[in-house]
């Protein structure tokens, strides 16, 4: 048959555009190479919330058992039942997208996908053999894959990237971990709390450089005090495999200094580079970064191909794929309709404590030249916080000086990726500090930190 559209890829981008086009009473098949969900639901962001749960709960009934009046003895764990753990919500949220296809009739085919013509993609399954598919459209979503660095190629064992790091058959003694994103941090929090020695490395002078500055250096100062050794400024000059099968990193840190560091594994978290589906003959034209280059309507090079996702650059995060898939669909079957580019978004890591973004950070409106005020509030100051011996961190938010509007919002703490999603109906909505002002919030609770944030920008907070 021929679908009206053919969607490479069945992550969070391919899938929901899959879908999403299929409610638009498209007929549509999905092309995965492994299975359904991509690496966000295999690899990445699903499985690393199921072993960030298991590193929390571990850490709770061990190192803080009597601060909620416990005492616990006898503690252990089994890796392979946490490993286990991840896999298995991993299997049944895979299980979910593929119900999904069936309800929305969407046809899923497990291959490795070429675009050989407008309107045509090869499908070679594992076994070699090879099947032509025909569509009016094509849309692209293969996402990325870890970026390597040249000198130090992963190996699997001693040197690995984040999809070796959620199924290492045993617990690493100690971890160097070379990139302190959102990958990064997490797993340094992860096998920290597992008991892992763990040296995380930045060539940046801040933890999650994309985040406020405050943010970053309350996370840093969290992670120490946990124990992990935090490096920033920081550039790794080589790493060797010794003969006794570890690794050995020659660090020069933010003095300059040399310094090595051996450990049992070192976990490359330096960031992603693009999966571009093959073209032979075709024309797919490419940024210089190597992503797939799109016009306003998500339109590629060639023509009836789209492309959508971390395949095109940009902002690459789940949620950010699925709504430029949507985009993409709507304006695909919709020629009266302009799909929308990604503008804000919320930015989450979730480790200890969580880190959550939306909108401007204080150093963009600096470097733009945008007049504003700061509104900033403890956590512990917050009853409810306390109360769940969570006190860390804040609330901060960032509103124009001019006219009150809501600019960005920046928090570090309990439940802080939770909470950002206010923040960013917020600045949606062209909420001003008059309007949060105006909202009553729910007492106890911990979104009461966004109301005193918005105080103490006018200087009038109430419980600090």
């Amino acid at each position: 048959m021929q679908y009206d559209l053919i969607v490479i890829g069945g992550g969070p981008a391919g899938y929901v555009g899959a879908i999403r086009a299929a409610q638009l009473g498209k007929s549509v098949v999905c092309v995965e190479r492994e299975r359904v969900g991509g690496t966000c639901l295999n690899w990445g962001c699903i499985p690393t919330k199921a072993l960030l749960k298991n590193a929390e709960a571990y850490l709770t009934v061990t190192a803080r058992a009597r601060e909620f009046g416990m005492t616990v003895e006898g503690v252990s764990v089994d890796w392979s039942e946490v490993i286990g753990r991840s896999r298995k919500v991993s299997d049944r949220l895979a299980g979910g997208v593929g119900f999904l296809f069936k309800k929305n009739k969407v046809d899923s085919v497990t291959g490795e996908a070429s675009i050989i013509s407008p309107g045509r993609v090869e499908v070679k399954a594992a076994d070699g053999t090879v099947n032509v598919l025909e569509g009016k459209n094509i849309l692209v979503c293969t996402g990325c894959v870890t970026r390597t660095v040249p000198s130090l190629p992963l190996n699997g064992t001693t040197v690995i990237g984040s999809r070796e790091a959620m199924v290492l058959e045993k617990r690493p003694e100690s971890m160097i971990i070379i990139g302190s994103g959102a990958i990064g941090t997490e797993f340094a929090y992860i096998y920290n709390s597992f008991g892992t020695r763990v040296t995380l490395i930045e060539a940046l002078p801040r933890m999650l450089p994309n985040e406020d500055d405050d943010s970053c250096m309350t996370l840093e100062r969290a992670f120490k005090k946990q124990g992990i050794k935090v490096m920033t400024g920081a550039s790794v000059e080589s790493v060797t495999e010794t003969c006794d099968g570890q690794v050995k990193a020659s660090v020069k840190n933010s003095r300059g200094q040399e310094e090595e560091i051996t450990a049992d594994v070192c976990l490359v978290a330096i960031g992603v580079k693009p999966v571009v589906p093959a073209a032979p003959g075709l024309d797919l034209e490419l940024t210089e970064k190597g992503f797939i280059k799109v016009n306003d309507r998500y339109a590629t090079s060639i023509p009836g191909v789209y492309a959508a996702g971390d395949v095109i650059g940009g902002v690459l995060l789940a949620h950010t794929a699925s709504f430029e898939a949507v985009q993409a669909v709507e304006g695909m079957f919709n020629p009266d309709y302009q799909p929308r580019q990604v503008g804000f978004f919320p930015s989450c890591t979730y480790c200890y404590p969580q880190v959550a973004s939306v909108g401007k950070t204080e150093r963009a409106l600096k470097e733009a030249g945008v007049e504003y005020k700061v509104g900033k509030f403890p956590f512990q100051a917050i009853g409810k916080a306390v109360a769940a011996g969570e006190p860390d961190g804040f609330v901060k938010t960032l509103y124009g000086a001019k006219n009150g509007e809501l600019l960005g919002a920046h928090i570090v703490g309990p439940e802080a990726t939770e909470l950002i999603a206010a923040l960013g109906i917020g600045i949606q909505a062209e909420l001003t500090d008059e309007d949060i002002h105006a909202t009553i919030f729910a007492h106890p609770t911990l979104s009461e930190a966004i109301h005193e944030s918005m105080l103490a920008s006018e200087g009038i907070a109430i419980h600090m």
